[in-house]
């Protein structure tokens, strides 16, 4: 019969491979995700999630997705931005932390006038108001794409976004790298958000 004895740091040792506790969760955010029809709103989540986003039907209603990221979890509910569904939007704002916008760069004139009245009126938006906006420009990829500079002109946003938290990047499908950082710095408003009582 053999006997096997284990010394202290062998058990010590034991126990850290066998007892190994779980990660800790990571916290989970809700967001809301709006933007006018063509934005490219359900491509770039579905990117998000490694789902494959050839042929995206747009979304009618809306659709609810569970985005991971290293240091967190996002629930991104999505508004279609048809116009029968845009004057339902408000509906659905209600128990949001943070708002994606998404607008098409390489929009018409008429377009891009209609995403800023519609990124205003949810600055504005008592349920909104008070919350961290990342406003994605997307399209980049277009040849009739405005640069983010532009884009930040012509939304006015500095004089608009005055004593709000908010970041406006460029985005596209074929470099996710790039979005999925503006949604971490999305996540590090959300964090802040968090730990402010605390700092009282």
């Amino acid at each position: 019969m053999t006997v096997a004895i284990l010394q202290e740091g062998d058990v010590v040792c034991l126990q850290k491979l066998c007892c190994k506790a779980p990660p800790p969760p990571r916290p989970e955010y809700d967001v809301v995700c709006i933007g006018l029809s063509g934005a490219g709103k359900t491509s770039l989540l579905s990117r998000l999630c490694n789902e494959i986003s050839d042929g995206t039907v747009p979304t009618t209603g809306f659709s609810i997705k569970a985005v991971p990221f290293e240091n967190a979890i996002l629930n991104v509910k999505e508004l279609g931005g048809a116009e029968t569904i845009k004057k339902y939007w408000s509906r659905y704002y209600q128990g949001s932390q943070g708002v994606v916008f998404v607008l098409n760069s390489a929009a018409s004139d008429e377009e891009m006038e209609a995403s800023r009245s519609e990124l205003l009126l949810a600055m504005q938006h008592p349920q909104l108001c008070t919350l961290p906006f990342l406003i994605l420009a997307n399209h980049q990829d277009s040849p009739a794409a405005r640069s983010v500079s532009e884009i930040q002109k012509y939304f006015e946003l500095q004089p608009l976004a005055r004593g709000k938290r908010w970041i406006l990047s460029g985005s596209t499908t074929n470099n996710m790298e790039a979005v999925k950082e503006s949604f971490s710095q999305l996540i590090s408003l959300l964090e802040e958000k968090e730990v402010l009582p605390s700092r009282i």
